[in-house]
């Protein structure tokens, strides 16, 4: 899907950094020992950045894709 058509028919969405994606990833398998691809953990790096807009809401979000390499994965948690 395009820019241009995600702003013609969404509400919202939501941009996320390659960096926040990353710390998505960790964070799911920190906390819930899921292995995710950058674009399953984008979900979740856009809950995180709007975390203050969503206080007290409660949130669904899809988590898929454990199609990561393990170099992927070895920089993933070589970064903070």
């Amino acid at each position: 899907m395009t820019v241009e058509i995600m702003k013609r028919n969404l509400s919202d969405f939501i941009l996320v950094s390659d960096d926040e994606i990353r710390r998505a990833m960790r964070l799911l398998l920190e906390e819930t020992h899921n292995v995710a691809e950058g674009a399953g953990a984008a979900s979740l790096a856009g809950a995180i950045k709007i975390k203050d807009r969503l206080a007290g809401k409660r949130v669904a979000m899809i988590l898929s894709g454990g199609n990561v390499t393990m170099d992927t994965l070895r920089q993933v948690l070589s970064t903070h």
